[in-house]
């Protein structure tokens, strides 16, 4: 079956959402360049509840920001697949079916793999 999307509209659509993660992506690794003890200096070295505060805050940053990186480079993984299908000419359709993925879904997700009825199955 045939799709009939303006495929080079939604290459726009992914490469611009790939930038717009990537610039995220530097924010976060140069917002935590060293380790929490270096974060952290002489505040994290002693043994005050302060300072066990600070040592928790400073962990608890870090590990939303590593979920958060983590959410990113699946995103990008996402986008440079659905990149790889605009080239192949399979983008819009659906892995599951071989169905066209409606536009307002690939509008929404660009890099969508399943059509609607699909994605639901696989959760």
């Amino acid at each position: 079956m045939s799709n009939t999307i303006d495929t080079e509209e939604f290459r726009t659509l992914l490469t611009d959402e790939r930038e717009r993660l990537s610039k995220a992506d530097k924010f976060l690794d140069d917002e935590n360049p060293g380790t929490i003890e270096e974060e952290l200096g002489e505040v994290g070295s002693g043994g005050t509840d302060n300072h066990l505060a600070d040592t928790a805050t400073a962990t608890h940053d870090r590990e939303l920001d590593a979920g958060i990186q983590e959410g990113v480079a699946q995103t990008l993984a996402e986008i440079d697949a659905a990149l790889a299908r605009i080239d192949a000419g399979t983008y819009g359709m659906c892995e599951m079916c071989d169905k066209p993925i409606g536009e307002e879904r690939l509008r929404a997700i660009p890099w969508a793999r399943f059509c609607i009825e699909d994605q639901r199955r696989v959760g």
